[in-house]
């Protein structure tokens, strides 16, 4: 479901009964939830919220009544980002020079944006501005590109394909079938990250706590270690096991990795512990790459796992004290999981971020389904340190 963010006067006892009775309904006829700062703060930086909120919505109500700084220098933003087809402006109607209640020295819209179409409304009157906005809503949302076409411009998919065909031939040179395969993006507007910054970056986010980490960096071997090319950086690392990883200079990351069972000798099976793990280890990589970066924590981030090669294998536990009553057998060779969230949510609600991405997997396993209690001990041990 898409959003509309409301920006207008906080405080203000008319304009709290027009968000009520107008905008809000208005908003949620048209099948978008709403957002208003004050309502939906989530605790983070103020600023850092209002700027998340414009970056993420589908329709942004601006109302201009009482030539407030804040509502003005918001609007801007939004137009500086080329948010402006997603903008509604709107106004009390006394606010037009031609107006007959308009009141000389009263308030009124500021000259550099007197020339847009503006939706107004009277206190005298708010069902017909209700249906004015309901109209002027749906009408915006058939003319600007849909909620998932924005999804998908996140991804550059030229540079995922690229890369995808590169890896999926060096594993298959090792006779290896299974694999992880780690995507991950923030929402524009995207990072400007210099070769430099970004094997820093690399070097400095791995997390050593299960074997070979995600986004392995072997420095000291000179075939293995990552090198610059005019995208970003790329490693490639062939040994027993297979890592391939890439980071580009926007931030985009991918990451294709043979699968611990194959090295383990366990063709046959999937470690459901070790699944989970990987994804965890996954999730706080990214977190640790994009707080390296400085990335607000606000900004949304758009998070892919794909795991192929599964076919007619059966779930195991890796730990032997999990060990599993029955065998839980999968038919479908892959699975790829996508799930959005703000980058802060990564240490806020790591555990059930983690279930999004691992439940899905597991399901294909007849069903297969991990109590919550182990979601929590398995990815709390790992943050400590332990496997």
């Amino acid at each position: 479901m898409g959003q509309a963010f409301v920006i207008m006067q906080i405080g203000n006892k008319e304009l709290d009964e027009i968000f009520h009775k107008a905008i809000v309904p208005a908003v949620l006829s048209s099948g978008l939830t709403v957002k208003r700062v004050d309502k939906h703060n989530e605790g983070g930086l103020l600023k850092s919220e209002i700027i998340a909120f414009i970056q993420e919505s589908d329709i942004i109500i601006a109302d201009l009544t009482n030539e407030r700084p804040n509502c003005y220098l918001e609007i801007g933003y939004a137009m500086g980002i080329d948010k402006f087809r997603n903008l509604i402006l709107t106004v009390r109607e006394d606010h037009f020079p031609d107006n007959p209640k308009y009141k000389q020295g009263g308030p009124k819209v500021h000259f550099d944006l007197a020339g847009y179409d503006i939706l107004s409304w009277s206190p005298d009157d708010i069902d017909s501005f209700k249906e004015r906005l309901d109209k002027r809503i749906n009408r915006r949302l058939l003319i600007i590109s849909p909620s998932e076409k924005q999804v998908e411009r996140v991804w550059d998919q030229e540079w995922i394909k690229k890369h995808r065909e590169k890896a999926k031939n060096g594993l298959s040179q090792l006779n290896l079938k299974g694999l992880m395969e780690i995507r991950f993006a923030i929402s524009p507007p995207k990072l400007n990250k210099s070769q430099r910054d970004l094997d820093e970056a690399a070097r400095s986010s791995e997390i050593h706590t299960f074997g070979w980490p995600i986004g392995v960096y072997l420095y000291n071997v000179p075939e293995s270690k990552p090198h610059p090319t005019t995208e970003g950086i790329i490693a490639e690392i062939k040994t027993e096991t297979y890592d391939y990883w890439t980071i580009n200079k926007n931030g985009d990351f991918y990451s294709l990795i043979s699968l611990f069972e194959d090295y383990r000798n366990k063709p046959d099976n999937i470690f459901f512990d070790t699944r989970l793990i990987r994804i965890t280890e996954a999730l706080l990589y990214c977190a640790k790459l994009y707080s390296f970066f400085g990335v607000d924590p606000n900004k949304r981030v758009f998070f892919s796992i794909r795991h192929s090669g599964i076919e007619n294998r059966t779930l195991i536990a890796a730990n032997s004290s999990r060990w599993l009553r029955q065998e839980y057998k999968c038919l479908e060779n892959e699975i790829d999981t996508t799930i959005e969230f703000k980058l802060n949510q990564i240490e806020s609600e790591l555990v059930e971020l983690v279930k999004k991405i691992a439940e899905p997997l597991f399901t294909l396993f007849d069903f297969f389904q991990l109590a919550d209690s182990d979601y929590e001990d398995m990815v709390n041990k790992f943050v400590k340190g332990q496997i």
